[in-house]
């Protein structure tokens, strides 16, 4: 049988989510549903009216609109229904581990308890279990509010500490470099969290942002960071170290008019641990599946090409090499099996 990118190879096969925002799982759906059960007024009525608002041309037109949208999330079972529905589309697409970001100072801001989107999220992974999907929360500080508003969560987290994986940074770049976190980085790195951040494509100061990211904060992984390759040392060096970068191609379409496609690929002939992901998927069209194979249609992508970027995602996930070898064994088996049949 000829291997081909099909969309039920592509949906069957064993992946990690290493980058999705929980808050940007939100549907117009579950949006409407939420405003409606919570009373709130959202300023559109139907589904339609809530996807016409979905015409962003940046980072920050989008944020406009990602951030406004939470104003739905009240209750700690808003945040375990919104969390549940991604969990099931994780199934769907085969998803075996979840390490998914969240954001607390948007609804720290909003006047929302820890303990109250903490515990519907937590709740929510414990119950992905019975979908046959192992879920982890990544606690993302907002980089355009203060250091110190940072410093002030991580002290938050601490009565949830063993609900929490690691933490990120995310949300506007600009005027937002990684060393502005530094210290609540270190103290993070000190608390025993994993970490990661956000190298947003063609930022302003994308390689010094990227430098400072890798070579001085010491991040174990990179969300986004295509841009690496404007730096031929900075790429060697991370091939070398095999540190994974995850790549989210239908949101780079929506913020940049392409999919990086050429830059992913020869990333991953680089031999970088690329891998690839949905980020927003609600507000960008699509899931992680979705996301593979708009690569797989707008580029020359091999069957192996897709194996390797689900591969690089257990690989660079923050599992254990026991569970690494696991998943890893049941790629082999699903890609295997699925072309002798």
């Amino acid at each position: 049988m000829s291997k081909k990118i099909t969309p039920n190879f592509v949906y069957g096969l064993p992946k990690a989510e290493l980058h999705v925002h929980l808050e940007g799982t939100l549907e117009p759906e579950l949006k409407l549903a939420l405003a409606k059960k919570n009373h709130i007024n959202i300023g559109q009525e139907t589904i339609e009216d809530i996807k016409a608002t979905y015409n962003y041309d940046s980072l920050a037109s989008f944020l406009d609109v990602y951030y406004s949208g939470m104003s739905v999330l009240q209750t700690e079972s808003d945040f375990y229904t919104l969390a549940m529905e991604y969990f099931k589309r994780a199934k769907e697409n085969n998803i075996r581990h979840v390490e998914a970001f969240f954001d607390p100072q948007a609804h720290l801001a909003r006047g929302i308890n820890f303990d109250t989107f903490i515990n519907g999220y937590y709740r929510a992974c414990q119950d992905a279990k019975a979908l046959n999907v192992d879920a982890q929360l990544i606690m993302c500080f907002l980089r355009d509010m203060s250091a110190q508003s940072a410093s002030e969560v991580l002290v938050m987290a601490q009565n949830h500490r063993e609900k929490i994986l690691g933490v990120g940074l995310d949300s506007d770049e600009h005027h937002n470099p990684p060393l502005k976190f530094i210290c609540p980085f270190t103290n993070a790195i000190a608390q025993g969290y994993r970490t990661t951040m956000h190298a947003d494509i063609d930022q302003v100061d994308s390689i010094d942002h990227i430098k400072q990211a890798l070579e001085i904060i010491n991040v174990e992984r990179l969300d986004h960071g295509t841009n690496i390759l404007e730096d031929k040392d900075l790429t060697n060096w991370v091939q070398k170290i095999h540190l994974g970068l995850t790549a989210c191609p239908l949101s780079n379409k929506f913020i940049s008019d392409e999919f990086k496609g050429n830059e992913i690929l020869e990333l991953l002939d680089q031999g970088v641990k690329i891998s690839i992901h949905s980020d927003d998927p609600a507000y960008f069209g699509g899931y992680i599946s979705d996301n593979y194979l708009a690569l797989a249609d707008n580029y020359d992508l091999s069957v192996e090409d897709i194996v390797d970027f689900a591969k690089n995602s257990f690989e660079t996930s923050w599992i254990s090499p026991v569970q690494k070898e696991m998943y890893l064994e049941e790629i082999y088996n699903y890609v295997e099996n699925y072309f002798e049949h």
